[in-house]
């Protein structure tokens, strides 16, 4: 046992040591609205990975959700997670996946995932890849300053990396091409240079936890989305969505990928058969 101290807790809190860190995934998704005025609405879906437990699920429709945090907790708990166990979020950055995971755990810290900076890129040099069929000289130069602010950014050089995201930027505003894409380009230069302004703080060195073994992106996340989001609601079925409907469907269908939906069933009805004695009257 020993005494754990957290900002903000004046008094100390005698816990065991934690278990394992635990790795927690959240971003969002869209499904098709029913309602009018509204072709589609957000979802959350994330998924929480310990050291020494069963993966959980998570997924609900934030807007319809009054205690959206509280079910963050709940799988928290679920997976024996207490105050002073490290926890790490790793989220696309955006507000409304940020304000769930946020104040979460004292013992935490907040990744911004490595793929969905990639991903900016990667589409930045598709539209640089356009332009050197009529600009060469400039495209290639572009491209270079592209894999400079990949790499400052992968080794958490921010200082570095945003001068050379400024200078992208100033680049563009002058360059002089009759490049159908240059706007699209552009655009997406400047928007980069916000996310990554508004997303500094959560940028760590994605080099070094690599090294460490560490994850640097929430590409189990990505695949927790089509498997939760993209099966039910948008391939193949071109259903429309209630909030309510849909928050419920998300709680069905994550609890079955958990495996925890009779048990759920169970507490909620007690006299329900278990799945051995079911076995044993068929």
């Amino acid at each position: 046992m020993f005494s754990y101290f957290t900002h903000g807790f004046p008094n100390a809190i005698a816990l065991p040591n934690p278990e394992g860190p635990i790795t927690v995934g959240i971003d969002g998704g869209y499904v098709r609205s029913r309602e009018k005025g509204q072709s589609h609405f957000e979802v959350m879906v994330g998924k929480s990975i310990p050291t020494d437990r069963p993966d959980l699920y998570l997924g609900l429709v934030q807007s319809h959700d009054e205690k959206p945090k509280r079910r963050l907790h709940e799988i928290l708990k679920d997976q024996g997670w207490q105050e002073n166990q490290q926890v790490t979020f790793m989220t696309d950055g955006g507000d409304t996946v940020i304000k769930i995971a946020r104040d979460m755990a004292p013992a935490s810290e907040h990744l911004l995932d490595w793929f969905h900076i990639t991903m900016r890129i990667t589409v930045m040099h598709q539209y640089v890849k356009g332009l050197a069929h009529l600009s060469p000289e400039e495209a290639e130069e572009m491209a270079r300053s592209l894999r400079q602010i990949k790499g400052c950014l992968w080794n958490g050089n921010l200082h570095d990396g945003q001068a050379a995201i400024d200078d992208l930027v100033m680049d563009l505003d002058e360059i002089e091409t009759g490049y159908a894409s240059t706007k699209a380009l552009r655009k997406a230069a400047n928007e980069f240079q916000t996310y990554i302004a508004n997303n500094a703080w959560m940028i760590p060195n994605y080099a070094e936890r690599r090294r460490y073994g560490e994850r640097v992106s929430t590409g189990f996340v990505e695949s927790t989305v089509n498997t939760v989001v993209g099966k039910r609601f948008c391939k193949r079925q071109q259903m429309r969505w209630s909030k309510t409907g849909a928050h419920l469907m998300l709680q069905t269908r994550t609890r079955t990928l958990d495996g925890t939906l009779r048990t759920k069933f169970q507490q909620w009805y007690p006299g329900m058969k278990a799945d051995g004695e079911i076995k044993m009257a068929a």
